[in-house]
């Protein structure tokens, strides 16, 4: 076994079978999952309603994680512990006590935003960044009490940095790659990685092609020395894997990621309109199967074995342990 596990901080892959047996064929213990965008507080329980259908029919692939005793009993059934996380606020409704409803139902993760303006933050597609809202600094303190960790990976700059200072518990960028490498709009400043690497948070590296440089032709070893250059300045120990895999997904799904019920025209987002589906994985990266030949890369460029064992995931086992505890 692995010394340290291999966690990918965030993916949404059109769940069957086929993609649990991926993720134990490349070796990952955990797995944060997408279980909401735009959905209402109804919508999002009936995903996690879905989600129970798959526990009880992939048991011996999967399991529910709400901790990191979950992936030590994932690591030693040989099973990938499963994380639910939101990437919208929008299941909270206007409602502060559904976060600990959420809590209670397994959710570990939430975005304060989306791209676009919440009732907590501003998204980094918006024109203004007016930073946290009254009701936002009011869930930042209830995430932090519960062990609800906050997400900013759709977030604009400054509602970023407020909640990294605002918060008591470091936060987590799981997705994107810094913009000085490809300045995608949803990768991040190097203002906003080091305020929150500073505070002690962790930034998880995006495989999706839109925040790759040279896109789908991004090759391996450019990603891996990114990684080595952000490490040099961040530290290694505040960095991990987001893969942002959306698997086997119908193009259509794009449309409800990006423009849910906000807009009536279709928001294409990253990326072009000529191409507002999902764009091809690199090759060396097209499901979980290639887990391992990431880690090799990551050697390839000059990270020791430790070392990459805390960028495939030791890193984010440490850092869920602290963000998951009870105040």
């Amino acid at each position: 076994m692995i010394d340290a596990p291999r966690i990918d901080a965030l993916q949404y892959a059109n769940w069957s079978r086929k993609v649990f047996e991926q993720m134990r064929a490349g070796g990952l213990d955990a797995v944060h999952v997408t279980i909401a965008y735009h959905e209402s507080f109804r919508e999002a329980v009936l995903n996690v309603e879905a989600w129970h259908r798959l526990f009880e029919r992939h048991a011996d692939l999967i399991l529910h994680g709400r901790d990191v005793t979950d992936i030590d009993r994932a690591r030693e059934t040989g099973r990938t512990a499963i994380l639910f996380g939101f990437q919208n606020p929008s299941p909270i409704e206007d409602d502060i006590g559904l976060l600990q409803v959420w809590h209670d139902l397994g959710l570990r993760v939430m975005q304060l935003t989306y791209n676009n303006q919440s009732l907590l933050a501003s998204g980094c597609y918006e024109a203004e960044d007016t930073g946290l809202t009254r009701m936002g600094r009011e869930v930042v303190a209830e995430m932090n009490r519960l062990g609800l960790l906050i997400d900013m990976s759709h977030s604009a700059d400054r509602s970023t940095i407020e909640a990294a200072e605002r918060s008591t518990r470091p936060i987590a960028i799981t997705h994107a790659n810094p913009a000085t490498w490809h300045p995608a709009r949803r990768n991040k400043s190097d203002a906003v990685i080091r305020a929150v690497t500073q505070a002690g948070g962790m930034l998880g590296f995006s495989l999706y092609p839109h925040h790759l440089k040279g896109g789908t032709a991004c090759t391996l070893r450019d990603f891996c020395d990114m990684v080595a250059r952000t490490a040099e300045t961040y530290g290694v120990d505040r960095l991990g894997i987001g893969s942002d895999l959306c698997q086997d997904q119908p193009d259509s799904v794009v449309e409800w990621m990006r423009s849910g019920r906000w807009t009536k025209a279709v928001d294409y987002g990253e990326g072009s309109a000529d191409a507002p589906g999902f764009p091809p994985q690199p090759g060396w990266f097209t499901d979980n199967r290639d887990v391992p030949g990431l880690a090799a890369g990551l050697r390839a460029v000059g990270f020791s074995a430790a070392e990459t064992d805390a960028i495939m995931g030791g890193n984010w086992y440490r850092f869920f342990a602290e963000a998951f505890a009870p105040a």
